[in-house]
């Protein structure tokens, strides 16, 4: 892209895991990134050194995915920093400890759905004022990030969780042909058991290498390798595709 304006996107998430991955490669592709945080400011900030370090350009937003005003805030500044977005990756997500559904509380679920699901539309909804054709925009890209958890129910585990992301499937086939004539491509991608952080927050840092057996490629993934298939999304070489689903599973 070397003469070209930067396409300015953002993700969300982006201090860790697949959302880190995810930013420090498309900034290689070219991408101006804003890099979502929620609250480990010291790793946004990491990630957007790396982004720079490397000739990229890059900004940190603090913003709960979960409240309205920042993400409204959020945009916003993406806005007046960055310029108008034409590329989204809806990957903010929260875990909570591993549980059966009988022990969980109404609190519990309404804080996974909040973030995991609530977030989602709420970011979709500003990205897609901003590209729709009809709008005035001039299109873009969504790509949500699911789980392979939506197919299997996490049972025992995650349900809560599972059913989330079950949530923002539904949500990526209905806003994709919802606004697939103004410009905007929406898809997703379903994360089987990848090496992250996330895991620790469910009480188990070391989950994947337990389950990995059960993978038919018997290995877990890495984030890396969902950022590749979230960029070839983003990019004009999935120009025919939305509404549709890359498993990033191991075959699982």
């Amino acid at each position: 892209m070397q003469g070209a304006t930067p396409t300015v996107l953002l993700v969300t998430g982006a201090s860790r895991g697949i959302g880190a991955a995810t930013a420090r490669l498309a900034a290689m592709r070219g991408y101006a990134v804003g890099v979502n945080y929620r609250c480990s400011r010291e790793a946004a900030d990491g990630v957007v050194r790396d982004i720079e370090r490397a000739g990229g350009r890059a900004i940190a937003i603090q913003a709960d995915v979960s409240r309205e005003a920042d993400v409204c805030r959020m945009f916003e500044e993406m806005d007046r920093r960055l310029g108008v977005i034409e590329a989204l990756v809806n990957n903010a997500g929260i875990l909570e400890q591993q549980a059966r559904l009988h022990a969980m509380t109404a609190e519990r679920i309404t804080r996974v759905f909040a973030t995991n699901v609530t977030g989602a539309f709420l970011c979709a909804r500003e990205a897609v004022r901003r590209m729709s054709t009809a709008r005035g925009g001039r299109g873009g890209a969504i790509v949500n990030v699911s789980s392979g958890a939506a197919r299997l129910g996490s049972p025992g585990e995650y349900v809560d969780y599972a059913a989330s992301k079950g949530a923002v499937d539904t949500m990526t086939i209905g806003l994709a042909r919802e606004v697939a004539e103004e410009g905007i491509r929406v898809n997703a991608v379903r994360p089987g058991f990848i090496y992250t952080e996330l895991h620790a927050s469910g009480g188990e840092p070391a989950r994947v290498d337990r389950v990995k057996a059960f993978v038919p490629m018997k290995r877990g993934g890495h984030v890396e390798e969902v950022a590749r298939a979230i960029l070839w999304l983003l990019s004009n070489e999935a120009s025919y595709s939305t509404g549709t689903f890359i498993d990033v599973t191991g075959g699982t």
